[in-house]
Formats: structure tokens, C-alpha cells, sequence
């Protein structure tokens, strides 16, 4: 495996670690319909969190939720329309649908985790 997806591939184990050290229950990693990949699917409380996870060894040239461009969010949003409609039924309560970014970079020997909710909207 390439060094960019062992970086990349923990760095959504870290975003995983963060999100659930804050209470979050992780439904799916990885999700993917037709293009589109949803990093992590986290539930807390009445919430359902769409995760785009960037990571970056460096922020010489920008910070990784720089990264997440136009083209990602309209894929993120057919995807997780897909993963709704597929568990309607699983579904019992209204649950509010949240897009979130968890940037991660690394920090010398350790790594920076920023979580920012409500990174972007849908409409």
C-alpha cells in the first residue's frame, strides 16, 4: 500500500478513536454507492454524522478541510441519500443529518485532530 493510504487509512482510525471517546457510535465506515465514499457514519443521541475525514502530513499547503472540494460534497450527499433510503426502516426516530470534517495533520511525532461540525450543508 502506497505511504499517502497507510497516512490516510490512519488517520480515519484516529478520526474513529476521537469520535467515539466523545460518544459517538460508529454505524459504518467506508460506505460506497456508485462514486462516492462516506469515511464514517457516527450516531449520537438524535444525530447522524456524515464523516469526511482528511489527513495531511504537513499544512504547508493548506489545513486538510481545505480539501474538501464542490465535487466531494455533492457525491457525500447522493451517498448518504443512498445509505437513508436503503435503512428507512432501520430508522425508528427522526434523525437530524449532520456533515462534519475531522482534519488530522501531522504534528511532529503525534497528530492534531480538529472535528468540525456542521462543516457544510447539503442545500
Amino acid at each position: 500500500m502506497a505511504e499517502h493510504n497507510d497516512l490516510g487509512k490512519l488517520g480515519e482510525d484516529l478520526a474513529v478513536a476521537h469520535l467515539e471517546e466523545n460518544g459517538y457510535s460508529i454505524e459504518h465506515r467506508n460506505y460506497v454507492f456508485q462514486k462516492a465514499e462516506i469515511d464514517i457514519i457516527a450516531k449520537k443521541d438524535s444525530i447522524l454524522a456524515i464523516v469526511e475525514v482528511k489527513t495531511r502530513s504537513s499544512l504547508d499547503f493548506g489545513s486538510p478541510q481545505d480539501f474538501v472540494k464542490p465535487k466531494k460534497i455533492q457525491l457525500l450527499i447522493k451517498a448518504v441519500n443512498a445509505y437513508i433510503n436503503d435503512r428507512e426502516k432501520d430508522f425508528c426516530e427522526d434523525l437530524e443529518i449532520r456533515f462534519d470534517i475531522v482534519g488530522i495533520h501531522k504534528n511532529g511525532e503525534s497528530f492534531a485532530i480538529e472535528h468540525l461540525t456542521d462543516a457544510f450543508y447539503h442545500f
